[in-house]
């Protein structure tokens, strides 16, 4: 497929400090994370609620978010590997075919949301003392803002991306075309970052940059669409009564989130998982359809509570 007005996206691995390098997706979750307590601390402030409570909350957020994120990769996505491999859930590296560093590059949005949802249930009942419905009506408007900054930290590790396109879209990812070895082998440098570098950007190497496709950068149409379901989840919560309706702005963030997902997983790489079995559909996709369902459900049977 021929594309001559492609950009190349090779960024770099993220903030090289010299004693220590912030890495760009690691960035991108501190960020997500930091803006949901400010977000939290507003809402937590206009409710009455306490700034202890609101630390404890942060803490089972991240536990729940990391946690959830990781098994549903593991289980959604991977089972047929880890269940060999039990060590590496927990570890990031990899002991296959040869031990190496990877960090923990496997986390699953599905899972993250049922982490949550789970972790707000003992939330709820043992430190807040609301109904659960209650902080999951609130904790879906940060949640929105997390995920426009975690797909963009897809976007700077160059995962999770689309088919190949001709459209003016189209983005070269050379990091995910060629691996670190393959990047070194071509050029003949030793130092993959300088490899990538000189396929991006040096005329002698021009043919290896001809081989990488133009795909949909996914990434960041998520982001795009997240920040409107961030917006109308903010407005209504800010703007009108909606709060007052116990489960339906939590019920609108799934059925919205999850549409987002369907809709741009159709022009998404395959992320593997049980898609093969099931067919007509990809993993994300089936896997997005029961929260969109159960979204509705609370949509629907929502009912106004007094303050």
């Amino acid at each position: 497929m021929t594309q001559t007005l492609a950009i190349v996206w090779n960024p770099s691995e993220g903030i090289d400090l010299g004693f220590f390098m912030i890495r760009y997706y690691s960035l991108m979750f501190v960020i997500a994370f930091g803006l949901g307590w400010y977000i939290m601390k507003h809402i937590f402030v206009r409710e009455g609620e306490t700034i202890e409570k609101l630390d404890s909350l942060f803490i089972w957020m991240v536990l729940a978010t990391l946690a959830g994120a990781r098994l549903g990769h593991v289980l959604f996505y991977d089972w047929e590997y880890f269940r060999n491999n039990l060590l590496e859930i927990f570890l990031p590296v990899r002991f296959e075919p040869s031990f190496h560093f990877t960090g923990f590059t496997g986390l699953a949005s599905h899972g993250a949301a049922i982490g949550i949802i789970l972790a707000m249930y003992f939330y709820s009942k043992n430190i807040l003392q609301k109904p659960q419905l209650w902080i999951l009506d609130r904790i879906v408007v940060p949640v929105a803002s997390g995920a426009i900054f975690v797909r963009i930290g897809n976007f700077f590790n160059s995962e999770i991306i689309g088919e190949a396109t001709s459209s003016s879209f189209g983005i070269k990812f050379i990091r995910d075309y060629f691996s670190p070895r393959d990047a070194v082998n071509a050029t003949q440098i030793a130092d993959p970052s300088e490899a990538y570098k000189a396929i991006a950007t040096d005329p002698k190497f021009t043919t290896l940059l001809e081989q990488v496709p133009a795909k949909h950068p996914t990434q960041l149409y998520e982001a795009f669409c997240y920040i409107f379901v961030f917006a109308i989840l903010f407005f209504l919560y800010w703007k009108t009564e909606a709060r007052k309706k116990s489960g339906y702005l939590f019920g609108l963030f799934l059925v919205l989130l999850f549409s987002v997902r369907i809709v741009v997983e159709s022009v998404k790489e395959s992320q593997g998982g049980f898609e093969s079995a099931l067919g007509l559909l990809s993993t994300g996709q089936w896997l997005s359809i029961p929260f969109i369902l159960i979204g509705f459900y609370f949509i629907f049977t929502s009912k106004s509570i007094k303050e």
